[in-house]
């Protein structure tokens, strides 16, 4: 039964101030409306979370550009990207807490404020260094203001209808967004310049800074608990050093002594962690929290959402560049229609869990997007094959994104107020892991089927990814399987743990 069926038959105030309705056909409409302020809200904080989304794309197809521009070597180029990847996945969980325990607000306006700053850097870099510092301060900004930005959601709207519409609309954009930020830096890059994928943040951000003060509801911690350190030099340093592995694997094989160190020594930090917040006073995670089978799989799926899709708009854009020989922007330019794709699955994701429920959304949309992707295989050398690929595209992007609004309203339900931060912050990372995991893994495997066959023409290429995406297939199935297997019925859903 879900917690609107729970609800007793009166009108009840919420801490968001929208009063929250008797589980009556006409309470279910009441409740279903937004006031004003809600749009406000929805509008600032969707908007800032759709902008940290394009920030992790918007400089893939212009690296060849900006390394020209500033004298980066062949070899670092890779670090423009890393860098941000790096510290955005390696301080979301620290963060999420933090926006717990001294205030959500806070920290999501000086992650605002923070980015904006960052962005004007990095547009009037003159050096690598300058850029790369850039970054590092787009990543930290970033991994404040996601998970705050999403706990302030979280807060604003009562766990139901609206909540499961607002984060079905944040994961859309949050998805659209990865699309949206490879065809506009293919655009600013082509007509103006590559500077211009970081100026634009600015007054985005600034826009953001000045009315979200007066239009946000302030969400502050009851009592103020002491931080875990330990805990938290361990889980930041294990995704710092994980990330970085992964990250290296793309570049240098996994093979690699470098590679394997980093994925070992995260593994060791990241399984200290666990010991560590067994015996905290003040824990940064609960190990309570990880016992709730909501939080493990819809987690667990999440990271297989993440991974296969990412991946998945890598391994085409090697398909369109070595294959069909497409421009970047042309590139771009195709995912449109996988960024319509999201952004449909999005706005009716929320709809979806509240008439079916979590589990029978997640499994729907991986099914969908499952068999969307098989249906690549079928790609050949020929131009004509194009309308394969956005009708698979558009067709998967909404099933990933059934996946993704089921994986956000699964690991953030049942919890009260006072953990939102730090579910989303889970949540969170597990998003930005997964966003940079697939790649390195996707590879790998193209890369192995294309060295087999000995050669990079367009054939080779394409046996790759062929193989690649077969893989990926079976990986959304698998948390498809997973998800109707070890996920309550829609009854027990938010069901309190014994």
């Amino acid at each position: 039964m879900s917690t609107l069926d729970q609800a007793p038959p009166a009108t009840t105030p919420h801490p968001s101030g929208t009063p929250t309705t008797a589980a009556t056909p006409t309470g279910r409409r009441q409740a279903a409306r937004m006031t004003g302020r809600q749009k406000l809200v929805l509008a600032l904080l969707l908007g800032s979370q759709f902008m940290v989304a394009v920030d992790f794309s918007i400089l893939n197809v212009a690296l060849p550009v900006v390394g020209a521009g500033l004298g980066f070597s062949l070899a670092d180029l890779q670090w423009i990207a890393t860098a941000f990847a790096l510290t955005a996945a390696g301080f979301t969980l620290l963060f999420g807490r933090v926006a717990d325990l001294f205030g959500r607000k806070r920290l999501f306006l000086g992650g605002m404020a923070l980015l904006g700053l960052s962005s004007a850097l990095g547009g009037l870099a003159t050096s690598p260094g300058m850029l790369l510092v850039a970054r590092v301060l787009q990543g930290l900004a970033t991994a404040a203001v996601t998970p705050a930005g999403l706990s302030l959601l979280t807060t604003s709207f009562k766990e139901g209808p609206l909540r499961d519409r607002a984060l079905g609309l944040n994961g859309a954009l949050m998805s659209a967004g990865f699309t949206a930020g490879a065809i506009l830096g293919g655009l600013l890059t082509d007509l103006l310049s590559w500077r211009w994928a970081f100026l634009i943040n600015v007054p985005v951000a600034a826009l953001v800074v000045i009315l979200a003060p007066s239009a946000i509801p302030d969400s502050r911690p009851a009592g103020r608990s002491r931080l875990d350190v330990p805990g938290a030099v361990a889980v930041t340093g294990g995704l710092l050093t994980l990330v970085y592995g992964l990250t290296q694997a793309g570049e240098t094989g996994w093979g690699d002594p470098a590679t394997l160190a980093a994925l070992v020594a995260g593994a060791a930090l990241l399984a200290g962690f666990w010991f560590i917040e067994k015996r905290s006073a003040d824990p940064l995670v609960p190990v309570q929290i990880m016992k709730r089978p909501t939080v493990v799989w819809g987690n667990a799926v999440g990271l297989i959402a993440f991974v296969t899709e990412t991946s998945l708009v890598f391994l085409l854009t090697l398909y369109l560049q070595k294959v069909l020989d497409y421009s970047p922007l042309a590139t771009g330019l195709a995912f449109g229609v996988l960024g319509l794709g999201t952004v449909i699955g999005g706005t009716f994701g929320g709809r979806a869990v509240g008439r079916m429920g979590n589990r029978a959304t997640i499994v729907t949309g991986g099914v969908i997007q499952a068999v969307a992707t098989v249906s690549l295989v079928a790609l050949g050398t020929s131009g004509a094959w194009i309308w394969l690929l956005l009708a698979a595209t558009f067709i998967g992007g909404v099933g990933n994104m059934f996946m993704i609004v089921g994986f956000m309203v699964t690991a953030t339900s049942g919890l009260p107020d006072h953990e939102q931060g730090l579910a989303t912050g889970l949540a969170t990372m597990t998003q930005q892991v997964g966003i940079t995991m697939g790649i390195p893994i996707m590879s790998a495997i193209a890369t192995a089927r294309m060295t087999a066959l000995d050669g990079s023409g367009p054939d080779a290429v394409l046996s790759g990814v062929s193989l690649a995406i077969l893989v990926n297939s079976a990986v959304v199935l698998v948390g498809a399987v997973l998800a109707g297997a070890f996920l309550a019925p829609r009854r027990d859903e938010h069901a309190p743990v014994k």
